[in-house]
């Protein structure tokens, strides 16, 4: 872990009080992770700081292993935590994120994994009065990859914002499962998503649900899931789903789109002399950065651009 002056680190047990304050687990795979992670690390940003943390995960071993990750933000902590997942796994992780009253969080989570490895990932948000999360899925190595995300509201006030990209290649699976608990009044929500797929059987899917129950007056929610299909063979299921129990509501809606790559722009482009590759880069690279701006680490930003540059051209070369 490398972090700023004032954050905290720790391994705990179930005696902690941070210990299951986000959420617990609610399927097999996060039951299991969960109880097979005897203790879980726990990173505090502190009361009233401004801080951040980088947490990087590699692993070497294909041998089932599991890993339980507690991140809370306490009042008015302004932070940003990077989590980057890769090497080689077979990972069941639990991830829950407290985000206190009034404070601010960004959470971001990389799978970047070897092309072997099998990551299924729960991440668990739970937030406080006035609280802001912005919670990044950016999903590209990896056989199997499914990263299911909940947003639980507890007081009023709260503001979250659900983002991720992924990129999946020929026989690579990539799932995304997003749940928003609108529980407590005026609240609001913005849940974005966007894929690109390639190569024979490359799959993905996502689900996001949004739940607004009677008592959430006030709430403000949308969700909105694109797939780009780069070429023939692939296939993205994409399925927004949103429960309304009351009629005292600002605005909620969702949209899913999957479109093949756009000839028309293709043509444009090669039509003002650029060549066919570099086109089909830049319209991809346009396509992920509204997500990738969003990250706010030019580093991070450059070098996952640099991976989609790569995984075009590795299909190009195979194509």
């Amino acid at each position: 872990v490398k972090h700023s002056d004032g954050v905290t680190t720790a391994w705990v047990g179930s005696d902690n009080a941070a210990f299951g304050a986000a959420g617990i687990p609610e399927e097999r795979p996060s039951a299991a992770a969960w109880g097979s992670a005897e203790q879980a690390y726990l990173v505090t940003m502190p009361a009233n700081s401004k801080s951040d943390a980088t947490i990087e995960l590699i692993s070497e071993s294909n041998e089932p292993s599991a890993l339980h990750l507690i991140i809370e933000a306490q009042k008015f902590a302004e932070a940003t935590v990077i989590i980057d997942h890769k090497g080689d796994a077979v990972l069941g992780e639990n991830i829950e994120i407290i985000v206190g009253d009034e404070a601010h969080l960004t959470v971001i989570s990389i799978q970047d994994w070897n092309e072997d490895s099998v990551h299924s990932s729960t991440q668990m948000a739970k937030l406080g009065r006035n609280s802001k999360l912005k919670h990044l899925v950016v999903s590209l190595g990896g056989k199997t990859v499914r990263v299911a995300s909940s947003t639980e509201f507890t007081q009023p006030g709260g503001d979250v914002e659900m983002l991720g990209m992924y990129f999946a290649d020929a026989g690579q699976y990539l799932e995304n499962r997003l749940y928003v608990d609108h529980a407590v009044p005026n609240c609001k929500s913005r849940v974005t998503y966007k894929g690109a797929l390639q190569g024979e059987k490359a799959h993905t899917v996502w689900v996001g649900d949004v739940l607004i129950r009677m008592a959430a007056e006030g709430t403000d929610t949308y969700e909105l899931n694109r797939n780009l299909l780069l070429t023939d063979g692939a296939r993205a299921d994409s399925v927004p789903n949103l429960e309304i129990e009351t009629g005292e509501i600002v605005g909620a809606g969702h949209a899913s789109t999957t479109g093949r790559f756009d000839d028309e722009q293709l043509f444009y482009l090669m039509s003002r002399g650029i060549a066919m590759a570099d086109a089909r880069r830049l319209v991809v690279r346009g396509f992920f950065n509204e997500i990738v701006s969003e990250i706010g680490n030019e580093e991070v930003q450059n070098r996952i651009m640099d991976r989609i540059d790569a995984e075009l051209e590795k299909a190009a070369h195979n194509g």
